[in-house]
Parts: structure tokens; sequence; C-alpha cells
């Protein structure tokens, strides 16, 4: 089995996921054949159910872009889905084509399968005394118990300002989600071009602001604050993933909570290959809100399907290794040093605590590494950098490495990581706080393997595991 979902006959894009009853909805834009590198476009509302979130099972297309007259005749984009006595709600966007205004459609169902549109869609129209008309997309209603009202949120521009920084949360009131009066916008930072996909949740007592940017970097971010008048606070690590998570949306069932998010899949399926627009579907865990922000790490359900242990068989490829049970261990001052593990499998999950010495520039994990170290994918510690960085080798001219994700308060000198591999796919956690997407498509085969430069560190607690019958 694939660990992580992408239907058949396409790609998976934004996520609008939904609670209810025991499952997990998730419906999501449906890319089609072959993979898009700019924007989504002919996108119907795909269905997904779960109850554990790694067994999904499609259901038939929830709504589908209208004739050629109507507000969606080219797309159905992201939206969210709202329950209100009996009747289930889903506000999405309507899109006709480029340069034309986006708006607000609404479709209702009473089970969530099958599903109505509004004939008086477009139900809402962005407001010419504050907004652009363009970008007008991804509303996100709820019920605000102080106003006594249902508010939406959505991504879109004011009509002042600096072009690249006029994105700005607007805001509409309903009583009923029936009618809706747009107002002012909710927040308007100035930061971006435009926040895409807005969420919002209470934890503790904070409210959680999700959304998502592309003109500084393609990023989910997360902003807080103890009144939804703001101010809109971020944290020192103020997004769930890198650049290979986005369009990220939350749903949780009263005790946890997921962020829903898609890995891209690259031009070619190539490493050195431009980002594409979908891919396969990526769930993370919020455990806890600090300081710093949220931590996170993968579904239980989804470390459940790794029963098979993997026995380790340790090679010294360059370089002095101590080994003494369980603990691999090497100190080059001035070099580097490397040991290979034994053979990958296609789709393993592995994990490691690394223990590094005062000093040392880089140590961590070898992916699919070839004999006499040719090639490998590189899961990279830099502790006196306070990040970890994912590389590759061969590494072309002065291209830089893949990713990288900065670690909050970096002064420790120990590092956990957890590392699903599937296929192309790479989803690592690092000390169940923070999570890094990749893609790894030119190298396959090889083995795990283990290495330090210019420094010493002790590798223990080093597992591998697969799935049944690999």
């Amino acid at each position: 089995m694939s660990v992580f979902y992408k239907p058949a006959d396409g790609f998976l894009g934004d996520v609008i996921p939904f609670y209810w009853d025991g499952v997990y909805h998730a419906f999501y834009l449906k890319a089609p054949l072959p993979p898009l590198r700019d924007g989504a476009h002919h996108t119907p509302y795909a269905h997904l159910t779960s109850r554990d979130l790694v067994h999904w099972e499609e259901l038939p297309l929830a709504i589908e872009p209208g004739p050629p007259e109507s507000p969606d005749s080219v797309s159905c984009f992201t939206g969210a889905v709202i329950e209100r006595n009996g009747t289930f709600y889903m506000f999405y966007t309507g899109f006709r084509g480029e340069d034309e205004p986006q708006t607000v459609c609404l479709a209702t169902s009473v089970d969530l399968i099958k599903w109505e549109k509004d004939p008086r869609n477009p139900i809402i129209k962005a407001d010419p005394r504050w907004y652009e008309t363009v970008d007008w997309r991804d509303p996100f209603p709820f019920w605000n118990e102080e106003a006594g009202e249902y508010w939406m949120l959505l991504a879109a521009r004011e009509k002042q300002g600096p072009d690249n920084r006029r994105g700005c949360i607007a805001l509409m009131t309903s009583p009923d989600l029936e009618t809706w009066e747009v107002k002012p916008p909710f927040w308007s930072p100035r930061l971006y071009y435009t926040h895409e996909c807005p969420d919002l949740f209470r934890w503790d007592d904070h409210w959680v602001l999700v959304y998502s940017t592309f003109s500084e970097r393609n990023v989910t971010h997360c902003r807080l604050s103890k009144s939804l008048a703001g101010p809109w606070l971020a944290p020192e690590n103020d997004s769930f993933d890198g650049r290979a998570f986005y369009a990220a949306k939350t749903a949780g069932d009263g005790e946890r909570r997921y962020v829903f998010g898609w890995n891209p899949t690259r031009e070619d399926e190539r490493d050195e290959g431009a980002w594409q627009w979908a891919g396969h579907l990526v769930v993370h865990e919020l455990h806890e809100l600090t300081a710093a922000g949220f931590t996170l790490g993968s579904p239980s359900a989804q470390d459940d399907l790794f029963t098979q242990l993997r026995e380790l068989q340790f090679h010294s490829e360059i370089g002095d290794w101590r080994v003494d049970r369980s603990i691999f261990a090497a100190d080059v001052v001035d070099g580097f040093a490397a040991c290979t593990l034994g053979e990958m499998p296609e789709t393993a999950l592995i994990e490691a605590r690394i223990s590094g010495q005062l000093g040392t520039r880089g140590c961590g994990l070898l992916l699919r590494c070839a004999a006499n170290l040719e090639r490998y994918y590189q899961i990279r510690w830099e502790p006196g950098r306070g990040r970890v960085v994912i590389d590759r080798w061969p590494r072309p001219g002065d291209e830089p490495f893949m990713l990288e994700r900065a670690i909050p308060g970096a002064s420790a000198d120990e590092l956990r990581l957890k590392i699903f591999v599937d296929a192309s796919i790479l989803v690592v956690y690092i000390n169940e706080e923070l999570a890094l997407n990749c893609r790894m498509y030119n190298h396959s085969g090889g083995a795990l393997g283990l290495f330090v430069s210019e420094g010493g560190a002790a590798f223990d607690n080093v597992t591998m595991r697969t799935l049944p019958l690999q």
C-alpha cells in the first residue's frame, strides 16, 4: 500500500477537511493528469473518508465545475464545510478563468455525499469599496459565539497599497449561513500578495489563524491571538512544515487536531524539476502549543503500519567507527566518516537519536546510499547553525541543498529523527516537534547510512521498519 494518499487518475491538491460522527471527510481539489506547474485548473471536489487518517475510501465526486455560463465553469476552488440544523453547507470558490472575478458559491447536503448547488450562485461577490475582485477565494465560515452570528474569512486583496503587499483576509457576517454582508478586512498586515486558504480554530485560550503564502516563500503560516480583534502575532516557529507542504487546513475531533496538506510533485519526476501544483496527501498531528509555536508529529495509525523490523548490517565505508551494541559513533575532528546499515526498502520508517559533540559541523543519516558513497540523499543536522537540511549527492554545479528547517532554541546537543520514505515521498519529523516534507526522485535503491562531518557524534536507537511482506 501507499502510505500517503494520491488518486489513481490524478493528484491531490488543496484539502478541505471536516470531521463528523467519528469520520474524517477530506474533500480535495483533484488535479488532472498530467501534473500542473502553475495552479489548479478544471478541478472538481473529490471526496475521501477515513477513521484513522491512514486508510482512505474514495467516494463519488462531491461537486464539479458547471456549464459555460455558470460562476464555476472552469474550476471549483478551495472552501470549507460547516453544519447547521442537520444541513451541511459547503462554501467554495467559483472560478471562470484568469482575470475573471472570483466568487463564493454554495452547495448543501444532508449526508455529506450528495451535494446540490445553490441556484443563487454566486452568493457572495467582492465589495469594490474595499477589495479587488480577481483574488476573492477560499471561504472559511465559523460560528462566532461572542458576536452571536456566523463569520466568514476569505483570501482577498485590498484595492490600495504596493501590489505585492495588498493581501488581506476579508470578513463577511451572516445570521443563518444563507445571507451574507461583506465587511472591511478582518486582518490586513501588508505582508504578502495574498493569504490563501485561511483557517481558524481555538487552542486553549488562543485563537489560531492559519493561511498559506506564495509571494515570500511557499509555506503555510500560523498566527496567534487572545482575541479575534488581534493582534495576530507570529510565534518563533510560525509554520507547520517547509516548501513541500502547502495550502494546509485543519480539522479535529474535539481531543486531537490535525493539519492536512499536500506534498507537491516535481516536473519530469526529477529532483531538479520545478515544483508542481498538487501531489500526495500528508497529515500532521498538532501536539502542543509552546512559546516557540506548535509541536507536531505523525498520526499514530501511520506509525502502526510499519510492523516488520529490519536487522541492521553495519559496514564502515570511510573513517573509524565505534560500535557498542546499538550505538554507532565516530570522531573526525577535521574529516568525514560514513557507514551503512543495510539496504533500504522502497517504503520504510526509520528512527534514530543523535548525540552531537560541541562544534560538530554536520551529522545525520544517508538514504538510498550507493556503494562508495557515489550517490545518496542526506538528512544533515548542523548543530552550530541550528538547522536540519535535506541534501543530495551528486548536486550539480552551484545548486543549493534541497530544503532546510530551523530548529527553535537551537542549542540542543541531541536530535531525534523519525523518517517516512514512501517511493518518492520523504517526510521527516524532528524531535516530535518539527516536520519537513521533500521528494526523492533521482535515486532509487541503496542503503541506509550514518555520517559525521568535522566533529563527533553518536547514534543510538537506530531502527528501520517496513510494511508487512516487504
